[in-house]
């Protein structure tokens, strides 16, 4: 399930904006001001970031620089200025699309959707020499393909997302099945388990971490040693 981040302070616009998000099947956080929007951003890691330009603290066009000098999030800036020199402006600023209001909410959809697949279709994550391909859903290992299910290659997603973050249960439960499995749950051991065995198997050890009691994560940097627990 993607996740969108929202920064608008119209109320109005921003239930409807999330509700029509919601209804196509997105996560929806949303963040009243720019400053939010920019801490919410570095927490979440969302998958795209809808930016309205009329923010009560900062100027959306700043917002996005921030957003783009420290990562390659796309960027859907949300604006009623038609001038092409301030459209100009947003796409070399850090913006990847723009959006005039009023707009219709199918095409906000639309251009989120073309924004997400341009992203995955480029998009590779690397830990050492473990790869993962998010538009193709593919693991590489030492250029060898590591065949994954597809809730163990979700997995995998999210914490090499984020390597060296551990992703506390609940969250990696919410992000992965999209809702809590229970407190007496072992569903989600039994996939990083096998999770970890196929890995082991193709020689891709170290990676995977176990804090135990809290979560998971991807150990950043090259790990060829046995992991922990």
């Amino acid at each position: 399930m993607k996740r969108i981040l929202l920064i608008e302070d119209d109320p109005e616009v921003a239930r409807l904006v999330e509700a029509e998000l919601k209804e196509a099947g997105f996560q929806v956080d949303w963040a009243k001001t720019g400053m939010e929007g920019l801490i919410r951003h570095r927490e979440g890691k969302p998958d795209l970031v809808v930016l309205d330009l009329g923010l009560p603290d900062l100027d959306g066009a700043e917002v996005a620089r921030r957003i783009r000098a420290t990562d390659d999030t796309p960027i859907l800036v949300l604006t009623a200025q038609d001038a092409v020199d301030r459209k100009v402006s947003l796409l070399t600023g850090g913006a990847d699309d723009y959006l005039v209001k009023p707009f219709h909410p199918a095409e906000l959809l639309a251009r989120i959707q073309v924004q997400l697949r341009h992203k995955e279709g480029s998009e590779v994550l690397a830990v050492g020499q473990l790869e993962l391909y998010p538009g193709k859903r593919q693991v590489f290992f030492r250029e060898r393909e590591v065949r994954l299910s597809p809730k163990e290659f979700d997995l995998l997603h999210l914490l090499m997302s984020r390597p060296g973050r551990v992703f506390p249960r609940p969250e990696i439960e919410e992000r992965v099945w999209g809702r809590p499995l229970g407190k007496d749950s072992n569903v989600l051991d039994v996939h990083m388990a096998n999770l970890r065995a196929k890995l082991r198997e193709a020689g891709a050890y170290g990676y995977l971490r176990t804090v135990r009691g809290v979560g998971y994560a991807v150990r950043p940097g090259r790990r060829e040693e046995e992991e922990e627990g």
